[in-house]
């Protein structure tokens, strides 16, 4: 297909990315070429886009959320039909190292040396995109395209840092969700689905409180000065065995660590830039701290049967090109509820 699509594209570090207009990618050997349904907004996309200097090769066309159906393939693809929709897995590993042959690309051994799907390469937001190999391609099925997009990071990291723990959480234990956003929205319907704990949510926001409640929190923290008192006593002193702190700040951080029970795992999801001490008695005893990065190839596809089930669905927010800029000050103010989606 010849002509040109609009892309978004970080043209220099530090400046907000540009809409503009990029010839059509043609797919090559082993690639695959997808219009573009969905790209959702996520917070981590602001690191990328204020490192100066640059975190990859610039000029790059953002979006690692991505969902589209299958218009070209190149030479040597079997197996795909044109017209159906998959999402994108975007933790690119080199496919042949121990972690990868295992599915875990996330923590691919030559992570540096692989550019990944946005974080190197160009990214979904832009009418068409390439896909490197059909191995991170997941069918949707009937979902809803457009709906499915933050599964395919908000919704991959949450299943990965829940799986990766989900032995903590037996009947009677408590998991603590700090920050009820794109990923903290996820993460109530995905503890509910797939574990038997009791979940408590925190934010700032009422409106987000509010939706936990619907989404199956047991209880709702409005967040202030008596926060950690408040889960302590929720929890009869014990604490959370589980916490995922979707903020990330010295403030969430904090209150993650004096909420977290004797033995119980703390995971830092969000990217807000605080920092946690720790020291021989400075956490409770056995703790422990983990730093999820996206999942593996089997959380994207629990993930999306979650969504197939029912069990788990995205709120979205639909913007389009031109909302960009705004809805990214938006997300930056925390003022987004759920997931921002661009849709072409």
């Amino acid at each position: 297909m010849s002509g040109t699509m609009r892309a978004y594209r970080l043209l220099k570090a530090g400046r907000m990315p540009e809409v503009v207009e990029v010839p059509i990618p043609e797919p090559g050997p082993g690639q695959v070429r997808l219009r573009m349904a969905g790209a959702g907004l996520c917070h981590s996309d602001l690191l990328v886009i204020h490192a100066d200097p640059p975190f990859f090769p610039l000029p790059l066309t953002m979006g690692h959320e991505a969902t589209g159906w299958i218009d070209a393939v190149g030479p040597g693809v079997e197996g795909l039909t044109l017209g159906d929709a998959y999402g994108v897995y975007f933790s690119w590993g080199c496919g042949s190292c121990r972690a990868c042959v295992k599915g875990a690309e996330n923590v691919c051994e030559r992570a540096g040396l692989t550019p990944g799907f946005a974080t190197g390469r160009d990214g979904g937001m832009a009418d068409y995109f390439i896909v490197d190999d059909p191995r991170h391609l997941v069918p949707l099925g009937s979902l809803d395209p457009v709906e499915a997009a933050p599964l395919m990071c908000a919704g991959i990291t949450v299943a990965h840092a829940v799986r990766r723990t989900a032995a903590l959480l037996e009947p009677g234990s408590v998991a603590l969700v700090i920050g009820v956003g794109g990923l903290g929205h996820l993460a109530v319907q995905v503890l509910k689905a797939l574990t038997p704990a009791t979940i408590i949510a925190i934010d700032r926001l009422p409106a987000k409180l509010a939706q936990a409640t619907d989404l199956g929190a047991d209880h709702v923290l409005l967040s202030g000065s008596d926060s950690a008192a408040e889960i302590r006593a929720l929890t009869d002193g014990r604490g959370a065995a589980l916490v995922l702190d979707f903020v990330g700040n010295d403030a969430t951080l904090g209150l993650a660590a004096g909420t977290l029970a004797q033995g119980g795992r703390l995971e830092i999801v969000g990217v807000g830039g605080g920092m946690l001490p720790i020291r021989f008695h400075t956490m409770p005893r056995d703790a422990s701290v983990g730093t999820p990065y996206a999942g593996t190839l089997d959380d994207l596809r629990v993930a999306v049967g979650l969504a197939q089930d029912g069990a788990v669905q995205s709120d979205v927010l639909r913007v389009g090109y031109a909302e960009l800029a705004a809805t990214y000050a938006r997300l930056d103010a925390g003022e987004i509820k759920g997931r921002a989606v661009l849709v072409p």
